[in-house]
């Protein structure tokens, strides 16, 4: 089997999990937009914004590192459980400091005159955190030993139970309380459609997830190598601010949103948000197996060739994505309610923002395999520089607009960064003329679209066509390579 065809076979494992994940999250959306107003989906928008800055700061880049070290090291059981005993010492910490400051939190977090009582959120998010930080390196670890499969079972079975979990509290709870039937005072001191269920069987799935990753905690060894866990923490410090700073890039803006605005506007803007899922989809399935690919296959002679081919195809096909998902824009809307769709022009904004955050994230692979993760650092602070400038400066005037356009701008500059640093440092021989062509042709397509058809679903779908039409053309050649390596 080619390089490049495990490589393949390896991401479709993780991305036919992660679609299907995402994908089953993504339908809880038109029930959260139905129920909840603008401002209760603020209120969630907001939260697990904070969240995931947190869980960056918690995973202390941990993950990327374990994976380097693996090739680094060959005593690989104490490079696991060197990388778990430091992350989960960090969660435990946090978990004690978080809940003894609860309260003060939850008052800091309510907006001025919001009667919502933030403090059970708090509570439920600091354990959601501290679990799914400790599940992190367990999760790493099958990725590392190619298990695949295991991984994805783990996540759908996670997904499964917060929507099923979801759907009982939403659909069910309601009727156990209104006609009194067995188990109704679990509930009695709790309002119908409480947003506060998300976040609970937010945390009853964590428990679940940690209860399945066992088999590999079970597997850390008790001992502790202070030596190697200081050169580990060298190689991730950098990683963290990098990891940070993207972090706040792609939520800061909604942060800020709350704090200048209202939660309304956040609800809006983070709901639309919603409909870029598809490119998050596949530019996350494409990390979680490019990174360990990229890792293993580093010392191949032919390495910088496979990475410059795989960029090639990524280009592609992220700019497949962005055309077709705004060929049928129309039809994505339908999965938000209709008061949010005040909204949506910040969809095609924010797709093109994604398209260059993935190749940022394809770019990258130059700085951690030469173990020159300051750089990430250096990058990742500019966009984080952008996001929280210009969202300061721009917000109050232009609200959500402002977020999108900062979000594009942002990893716009990442990417470019990182391109002109990768061929200095590392170089990898990308095809940067078809790039450019590809790129280019799919923003015309997008604004032809949007100005001159109005987002006609018909016409839409025909650029599409035209669209792959020219891909296979231009590509035919290759594609034949491909298929006969």
């Amino acid at each position: 089997m080619s390089v490049l065809k495990k490589f393949v076979g390896q991401t479709a494992i993780y991305g036919l999990s992660n679609i299907a994940t995402r994908i089953l999250n993504f339908f809880l959306t038109p029930l959260y937009t139905k129920i909840y107003s603008q401002s209760v989906y603020g209120i969630f928008t907001t939260l697990y914004s904070w969240a995931s800055i947190i869980n960056a700061i918690l995973a202390f880049g941990m993950e990327t590192t374990y994976f380097r070290f693996l090739g680094k090291e060959k005593d690989k059981d104490k490079v696991y459980s060197n990388s778990f005993w430091g992350v989960t010492a960090v969660a435990i910490a946090f978990l004690l400091l978080g809940l003894s400051s609860s309260q003060y939190i939850a008052n800091w977090l309510q907006s001025e005159g919001s009667t919502v009582n933030y403090l059970p959120f708090v509570r439920y998010f600091i354990w959601i955190l501290a679990i799914d930080a400790i599940c992190v390196i367990p999760f790493a670890k099958l990725r590392a030993d190619d298990k695949a499969t295991r991984y994805a079972l783990v996540k759908v079975v996670n997904i499964l139970t917060f929507i099923g979990l979801n759907l009982f509290f939403i659909f069910i709870v309601p009727i156990l309380l209104k006609k009194q039937l067995p188990g109704y005072q679990l509930f009695v001191s709790l309002e119908t459609n409480w947003v506060g269920y998300v976040f609970l069987a937010n945390l009853i799935a964590s428990i679940l997830t940690f209860l399945l990753l066992l088999p590999e905690i079970i597997k850390v060894r008790f001992s502790f190598s202070t030596e190697l866990l200081s050169t580990m923490l060298s190689y991730s410090w950098p990683i963290l601010i990098a990891n940070l700073s993207f972090i706040i890039n792609e939520n800061l803006d909604k942060i800020l949103l709350d704090r200048y605005l209202s939660a309304k506007e956040v609800g809006i803007y983070g709901a639309c948000c919603k409909l870029s899922i598809f490119m998050n989809i596949f530019i996350q399935a494409f990390r979680l197996g490019a990174e360990p690919f990229f890792f293993s296959h580093a010392k191949n002679a032919n390495a910088p060739k496979t990475y410059a081919t795989i960029m090639h195809y990524f280009i592609i096909v992220v700019c497949l994505i962005n055309v077709g998902l705004m060929a049928n824009i129309d039809i994505l809307k339908h999965f938000i309610g209709s008061k949010f769709w005040v909204g949506l022009s910040v969809v095609p904004i924010l797709l093109f923002a994604y398209v260059c955050l993935g190749i940022y994230m394809n770019l990258s692979v130059w700085y951690k395999l030469s173990d020159q993760t300051k750089y990430g650092l250096y990058i990742s602070a500019v966009g984080a520089f952008l996001t929280i400038v210009l969202n300061v400066l721009f917000i109050p005037k232009f609200s959500y607009m402002a977020s999108a356009w900062t979000s594009l701008i942002a990893y716009l500059s990442m990417m470019i960064l990182s391109y002109i640093l990768g061929q200095k440092n590392y170089p990898i021989p990308y095809q940067l003329k078809e790039a450019l062509i590809y790129i280019a042709l799919s923003v015309l397509v997008v604004v032809v679209l949007q100005l001159g058809f109005h987002n006609n679903i018909f016409i839409g779908n025909l650029l599409v066509i035209l669209f792959i039409g020219f891909v296979v053309m231009r590509e035919k050649d290759n594609f034949r390579r491909l298929i006969k390596a």
